[in-house]
Parts: structure tokens; sequence; C-alpha cells
């Protein structure tokens, strides 16, 4: 696959002295759900924020698209990388949902016609054509997040990092920014979710980078990941609630691999232990 983004050698210290960063080395590659996960402080979202230009590395580099970012500013960077912060509030500013994705689409420089059928299109793809004239601020916390992201999605941006998407949604909000997390990666964006969230992560994602007191410790699939006892302990992580059932079932002597509730209910019909 073709890469996206990549850090090398990143290191980053807080004013004051605190290290949140220590040799960071990672690829990012296109078309691509990302998940980082790690415990509060474990260097997550200081990562994250190094990708658009909020923060500069005290040492080392981030490349992307093939640009240094440490030498463009964060609306520079904006058309390269988007970013969905965890709480909408801090994003949303316009009267209507139609002025907020207008927003950064002129801010890219579209208009006219352009502009029209680029509004018109994130509407429908996140389904908020029938909200176009209606106060961002004035919805759920779960209609908001997903206003935040068509507002960021709109431009297009390669990459797109969602800082725990999942907070303050109930299933069914959850189940939708799933699917339009796919989808978008099946547009070929590379999506980078930031959460505590690990039944989200095993349903939704195809890698897991794992990251403990600034470092980056295990990357892998949700499975290998969640299998590893030794990483989920050091990150203090639980494993989804089916991977601690699995645990119960290999300590009896059934070895089931499964990522969802389906697939276990699949592992016991074909092993005829359904009673």
């Amino acid at each position: 696959m073709a890469k996206v983004a990549e850090v090398v050698n990143l290191r980053y210290v807080y004013p004051g002295g605190v290290e949140a960063l220590k040799s960071i080395n990672l690829v990012l590659e296109k078309g691509t759900k990302v998940a980082i996960i790690g415990q509060n402080g474990s260097g997550k979202t200081t990562l994250a924020k190094h990708f658009n230009g909020l923060l500069k590395p005290t040492s080392g580099k981030v490349f992307v698209n093939g640009i240094d970012t440490a030498t463009k500013s964060t609306g520079e960077l904006a058309r390269y990388v988007g970013y969905v912060f965890q709480n909408p509030n801090h994003q949303l500013f316009s009267k209507t949902v139609k002025e907020e994705i207008e927003f950064g689409l002129k801010n890219i420089g579209l208009k006219g016609e352009a502009l029209r059928e680029r509004l018109i299109e994130t509407l429908d793809f996140f389904g908020l054509r029938p909200l176009a004239f209606k106060q961002p601020l004035s919805f759920s916390s779960g209609v908001r997040k997903l206003v935040a992201l068509a507002s960021v999605y709109a431009m297009r941006p390669p990459i797109l990092f969602l800082d725990e998407p999942t907070t303050g949604q109930d299933h069914p909000g959850k189940v939708k920014i799933g699917q339009m997390i796919e989808k978008m990666a099946h547009e070929g964006h590379t999506i980078v979710v930031i959460t505590h969230d690990m039944n989200f992560v095993s349903r939704f994602t195809e890698r897991v980078v794992v990251m403990a007191q600034g470092e980056i410790i295990r990357d892998g699939t949700p499975a290998e990941i969640f299998a590893d006892r030794e990483t989920m302990e050091k990150a203090h992580i639980e494993p989804p609630q089916i991977f601690a059932l699995a645990r119960k079932l290999a300590e009896d002597g059934i070895e089931i691999n499964a990522l969802s509730p389906r697939e276990m209910a699949a592992a016991f019909v074909s092993r005829g232990l359904t009673g």
C-alpha cells in the first residue's frame, strides 16, 4: 500500500520538561483504519497533534504526503490532515450545518458550483441534508459529532484523525460512526481513531497501535493485540468482552479467536457447542 505519512524518531518534550513522546517511528498507509490505544497520558493525542501541525517535534520528523510538518502551518496542513476533536463543541461555531461545512470548503478555495456540489455530496454522505439549515449546537452530542466529522471530511483530506469518536454515542450512534469510517476508508482515506472503546476497535479497525509512557509498545491486528496479555497489561487496557470470554474458554481447552459476538456464535455452531 502507498505510504501517506511517516514518523521518524519523533521526540516531544512539553514546556516544563515533561517528555511526552520518546523515539516514535510509525508509517500510515492509504485507505487503512488504524486505532491508537493506551491509557490517559500514554502520548496518543500528543502524537496525533504532530500530524496536523498543532505540535512541532522537539526532535525527529513527521512527514505527511512527503511534506515535513515542521515547515508548514496548521492551516496549510488542513488539506492533508483532518482532525475531529473529542468534544465537538470545540469545533462547531457556525449558525447552520450548511455554513459549518461550507467554511472549510471556502478555506480550500472551492466556490460556486464546485462548492455547492461538494456541500450536497457531504450532506448526503452523512445523512445530514434534513438538518442543513439547523443550528449544530442544538443537536445531541452524537449528532454534533457527526456534523464535526462531516465538516472535516468535506475537505477530503487524505488522513482523518478522530479523537474518541464514540464518546457520548449510544449503540446505533457508534455503529453509524463505524460505518462512516468504513465508507471513508473504502474511498481511500486513511482513518486514525484515538479511543478507549475496545469493542469499537475490534469491530471497525484493522490495525492497532498500542502506546504506553510515550512509546509504541506494539503494532498489529486487533486479534493479535487483544490476545497479547503482556501488552494489554503493560498498557493498562482491558480487551473487548468477547476476548475475555475467549480467554475463559481457552482455560477449558476451547480455543476460539473471535472479534465479535457473531463470530463467536458461528464458531460455537461450527464446533457443535450449542448444546
